[in-house]
């Protein structure tokens, strides 16, 4: 279980695993390094806009992109995921936009997505809580008799939280069919991941009876090829699985953090030497699948992205005060009706304050 499935060197060698093959073609695999690539800029250029007072936060997914694209990619769109706040990349790949995950973060709503039309649930600041909320929803779909599957996506640090645990308990007690996949970026904010176990993340889940494997969470390949493989066991009823993506966290924790005081220069060099867009461009010009053509290309691509998404940041507007009351339920409800009246009479007794 120490050693971690990799199919695509750090210098961007294929390398044979006999467990796991991916399957995808070169064509493919440029469909996933565009992904990426994309994916990194709209992250960019919202650090950016961050800086400049657009956002009130940012959290970057800086260096985990093969991580969440490739096991993104292997899910179905019917699979029903819950996220934390770090899977831009996931939410690339289950249609949502750009503008909808930045809507969240410049406080214009909670998040700017259907859940059940994406079948992506919005984005859970608190660390570790969604994976109970997943495992009861695997539960659930599992009385519907479907062959879909439940994914769960979460850090290093909340695998130190109860809730954690708790979920791991009631999905493999109840067999429910859900993928817990643990993006292990070797920081708990400052708290480094050897504070939190002594042994391999992925052992963890032997202890609830549930499957797992170790991944190079900077591998594209191998991301894809290993969710692929053992979602297979959970659609035929097997129950859960867990995967522990074994990658870094390039960029600060979020926008208010300065990883310069926990941590050294010459970690985030040894891992940048291992990025995961780098690794699969040196793999594709070998094949002859990337040209520079391709690569201006996809940099008009990005450019175009990074000022949609600019300009729909500034474009937002701010909520009006009565409209944190619209979506506490799906339907109305005589108590918000009530608070909502009062808080309308409040802001009624400002002279010269006009709210609708």
């Amino acid at each position: 279980m120490n050693d971690l499935v990799q199919l695509l060197t750090p210098e961007g060698v294929r390398v044979e695993h006999p467990d796991f093959v991916c399957d995808l073609t070169d064509d493919e695999l440029f469909g996933l390094y565009r992904e990426m690539v994309l994916v990194r800029r709209m992250d960019g250029e919202a650090t950016a806009l961050q800086r400049q007072g657009e956002l009130g936060l940012w959290v970057s997914c800086l260096g985990q992109e093969a991580a969440q694209i490739g096991s993104a990619r292997a899910l179905r769109q019917t699979d029903m995921v819950f996220p934390s706040y770090r899977e831009h990349g996931v939410a690339w790949v289950k249609g949502v936009t750009p503008l909808q995950i930045l809507g969240l973060f410049r406080g214009v709503n909670y998040g700017g997505w259907h859940p059940l039309e994406r079948h992506l649930q919005l984005y859970s600041i608190v660390i570790g809580s969604h994976t109970l909320h997943a495992a009861g929803y695997a539960m659930g779909i599992q009385r519907d008799d479907t062959d879909d599957v439940v994914a769960a996506y979460f850090g290093d640090g909340a695998t130190s939280q109860g809730d954690v645990s708790e979920a791991l308990v009631w999905a493999s007690v109840n067999a429910a069919p859900m993928l817990f996949f643990c993006q292990n970026n070797q920081w708990a904010i400052s708290e480094p991941v050897d504070r939190q176990s002594r042994v391999p993340i992925a052992q963890r889940a032997a202890g609830f009876g549930i499957p797992a494997v170790r991944v190079d969470g900077n591998d594209v390949l191998a991301s894809y090829a290993v969710t692929a493989k053992l979602l297979e066991g959970v659609r035929d009823g097997n129950g859960p699985v867990f995967i522990e993506a074994f990658t870094y966290r390039m960029a600060a924790h979020t926008t208010s953090d300065d990883p310069s005081r926990y941590r050294l220069a010459h970690e985030l060099e040894e891992w940048q030497a291992k990025d995961p867009i780098d690794r699969l461009r040196t793999y594709l010009t070998g094949v002859g699948a990337w040209t520079p053509a391709r690569q201006e290309e996809l940099d008009a691509e990005a450019d175009a992205l990074a000022a949609t998404v600019r300009a729909g940041v500034l474009e937002m507007r701010n909520p009006e005060p009565l409209d944190m009351f619209d979506h506490v339920y799906a339907d109305a409800h005589p108590l918000v009706a009530a608070e909502r009246a009062a808080y309308a009479n409040y802001l009624a007794s400002f002279v010269g304050e006009a709210h609708a």
